[in-house]
Formats: structure tokens, C-alpha cells, sequence
């Protein structure tokens, strides 16, 4: 072989070996990210109905905001539970979430909604 090669054949094997190491290192994190998010989720679904409930009433009115606010707040209920249950299923493939905002207590007052793809991290 030549000098070049055995250089580029060099160069290669440890850029090959130097992601591989990068990605390694951050798999455990993303699994955990992604176990806590499902656990989370799972535990917390039922906190969309107060939730919703109370943003639809300070966007609305309580004549509105009650009732929307709480039908609103039984899907998103549903909905964080079962996306909360899938992230339990298959934490071992990092994904990104697919509910945001991604834990109940961030971001209370934002509308929760879902991301239309289900994208790895």
C-alpha cells in the first residue's frame, strides 16, 4: 500500500470510530430523556383537564373556558397519557417527543399539542 492510502485508510477508521464514540456517549442520556418522558407523561396525563381548563377560562371566560376546557382537557388527557405510554414502550429508540410542550408542568399556560412527526434524535 501507499503512504497515501494507508493515510486516507487512517483517517477514515478514525473518523468512523470517532462519531461511533460520540453517539455511544449520548445514547444513555437520550434512552433516559426519553424513559423519564414516558414515565412523566404516563403519570401526569390527567393534569390536562385543570390545565385546560383554567387557560381556556383566562382566554374566554368561564361561561366558555369550563365546559371547552374541560372536553378539551379529557383528549389532551388521553392523548399525554398514550404518547406518555408509547415513550415507555420503545425508550430504547431515541426519539424526539411527540407531545409539547414535552412535560405537563413546562410551559403551563401553552396549548398542548403534538408534533406530526415522530423523528429520532
Amino acid at each position: 500500500m501507499t503512504s497515501i492510502l494507508k493515510a486516507f485508510l487512517l483517517a477514515t477508521t478514525l473518523f468512523l470510530f470517532s462519531s461511533q464514540a460520540a453517539m455511544a456517549a449520548s445514547y444513555p442520556e437520550k434512552v433516559g430523556d426519553k424513559l423519564a418522558h414516558g414515565l412523566a407523561n404516563t403519570v401526569t396525563g390527567f393534569v390536562e383537564i385543570p390545565k385546560n381548563i383554567i387557560n381556556t377560562t383566562n382566554q374566554k371566560g368561564a361561561a366558555y373556558g369550563v365546559p371547552v376546557g374541560l372536553l378539551t382537557g379529557i383528549l389532551h388527557s388521553i392523548g399525554r397519557t398514550l404518547t406518555g405510554a408509547v415513550d415507555l414502550v420503545t425508550f430504547v429508540i431515541p426519539t424526539k417527543p411527540i407531545i409539547y410542550p414535552d412535560y405537563i408542568w413546562k410551559e403551563f399556560n401553552k396549548e398542548t399539542h403534538y408534533h406530526p412527526d415522530w423523528k429520532l434524535q
